[in-house]
Formats: structure tokens, sequence, C-alpha cells
């Protein structure tokens, strides 16, 4: 095995460095620390599954970790992300920033990052909000260059000054960005729960009926295979709300579900509230339930690809 050389031990690069920590962490018990840590280490671990090792250097801040990204910037960026879309209820924050530091050799071995670069990445974070991912001034700038087409994801956060004095200007990942992408993966859950298999080539399949809280959506290859099956639903009770017709290479037809309430589901995504259901009413319904425990409606019911969803922010 060959060792390396003391200019592969340590160097001096510009890299961005994302710095993150569980907000609130030293309030909590030891137990709760433990727990917190715990899942923060899963999440981290995740997120970061696609970006190979020698792309990366992970530092353990205790409360936190920062991570300096060696190659392209918008690894940090995505890392980010990512963290936000499995973080669940963690309370976590972060800050990004581009600049220069120095990787050598810890005493155990293990590579270190210092230098002005994480030194602040970590005060861009400390400017951040439980559910909050700040930006520097030299990482926004360098990410637009990549594409303008970032410019939309970010909000100016004006100038912070930290304890040093030292007078920061920030931006902030849009919170609709964020809410977005939670809103497209569970909508792609919805409809991957209820697309019909495929049928073997070359053999007829019988119509399949997937049961979607209010309604049933009878799916079939052929016109007669869906109206074979609406035969029974329909002498149940159910009444025909869309009759059958094709979409794509599917025959498809829709009736209601007299025996089952109509439920919405409610998924967390760092301070809001996504809503998610079969019909408006459903969403509605739940919204209202929502707002009387302090909620707010930020985005009204719409319907995406056949499903409902509102956003709600929650009760500070």
């Amino acid at each position: 095995m060959t060792s390396e050389s003391p200019q592969e031990q340590s160097r001096t690069l510009v890299c961005s460095v994302l710095f993150l920590d569980i907000a609130g962490y030293s309030q909590h018990g030891v137990s709760d620390q433990i727990r917190l840590k715990e899942r923060f280490n899963q999440v981290l671990a995740h997120s970061l599954a696609d970006l190979e090792t020698r792309d990366r250097v992970v530092i353990d801040t205790g409360d936190g970790a920062a991570i300096a990204f060696l190659g392209d910037p918008e690894a940090a960026l995505f890392a980010a992300l990512a963290i936000f879309d499995n973080v669940g209820e963690l309370p976590v924050r972060m800050g990004i920033n581009l600049g220069p530091v120095y990787l050598a050799r810890d005493i155990n071995g293990q590579q270190n990052v210092i230098g002005d670069g994480i030194n602040v990445a970590q005060r861009i974070m400390s400017f951040a909000q439980r559910g909050e991912l700040l930006v520097s001034r030299s990482f926004y700038e360098v990410v637009l260059l990549l594409s303008g087409d970032y410019a939309t994801m970010f909000q100016s956060g004006g100038a912070r000054t930290d304890k040093h004095e030292r007078v920061h200007e920030v931006h902030a990942v849009s919170q609709a960005v964020r809410v977005g992408r939670r809103v497209a993966e569970a909508q792609a859950r919805l409809r991957a729960q209820r697309r019909p298999a495929p049928a073997p080539s070359g053999e007829r399949r019988a119509a399949s009926v997937s049961d979607a809280g209010s309604h049933f959506i009878v799916s079939a290859p052929t016109r007669d295979s869906v109206e074979e099956a609406l035969g029974p639903l329909l002498a149940q009770g159910s009444k025909l709300i869309a009759p059958p017709a094709l979409i794509g290479n599917t025959w498809m037809a829709t009736v209601d579900n007299p025996k089952r309430a109509v439920l919405a589901t409610v998924e967390k995504f760092g301070m809001k509230s996504i809503v998610t259901g079969p019909t408006r009413e459903a969403v509605d319904d739940k919204v209202r339930e929502l707002v009387e425990f302090g909620a707010r409606l930020d985005q009204e019911a719409e319907q995406i690809d056949g499903v409902w969803t509102a956003v709600l922010d929650d009760a500070s």
C-alpha cells in the first residue's frame, strides 16, 4: 500500500462547505440528544449516498456536521436539498459558503478542514432558522454563473453581522422550491400506487380496480373488460363518475365508493404541512382542522395530476 505524500496529505483549495446542525440540540437531555444525533446521522448518510467519498470531507461537529465538497459547487446545493427531503421533523438548519480551506490530517489520521471557508459557512448557518437554508454571496454568485435558472431558487436575505462584527450578505433558498419538491414526491408515490401493472404480452388481462378512498378507478386494456368490472360495482350502489375512456393505451372509468369515508393525508416538511387527498372537499376539511390548531394556509387546494394538494405553515 502506497502512502500519501505530504502534498497529498495537506493542501489549500477553494471549495463549497455545507455547515448544518440540530437547532436547540443543547437544550435536550442526554437521551434525547443521542436519539436526535442517531437520526441526524442516518439522514446525512442517506443524503450523501450518491456522492463519491473522494469528492467530499465530512466533519462531525457534535450537534451537527460540516461537509466540504471538493468538486462541483452544485453538489453542495443538491445535498442540502436532499437533506431537507429526508429530514422529516428533525429541526435542522443549514448554511453554504464558497471559500478557501486547508485540508490536512488530524491527530487520528482523518482528513480535516480548517480555514475561512468553513468558518464563514458556520456563521452563515448561525443566521438560519430551523428548516432554513442560507447561502453566502460568494456561493450564490458562482451557482448563478452555472445556470441563470438558479436565480428563481433564492430570495435575498439582506446583510447580517456576526459576533466578530463581520458583515455577510446572505440568500435563502425559497420555501416554494423545497415544498414543490416534496409535493412532487408525494404525488409520484400516489401515481405509482394507482398505476396498473402492465399486461403480459399476448395475454388478455382482467380489469383492475384501484381503491382511491372516495372512489374506485377501473382500468383494463379493453373497454369490454372495464364495462364487465363496472357491473358488480354499480349493482352494489356505486355511481358512475367518469364513463370508460381510452387514456394512452388503457381504458379507464371511475365510480364513487359510497361505503368508505374520504380521507386526506398530511405530510410534514420542516415548518410546512402538505395535505393531499382524492377530492377537494377532503383536503379542505383537513385544512380547516389544521387551521383550528394554529396552522396558516399558504397555498390553497389545487388539483395536480389528479391529486388535490394544499400547503400550510405550521404554528410557531
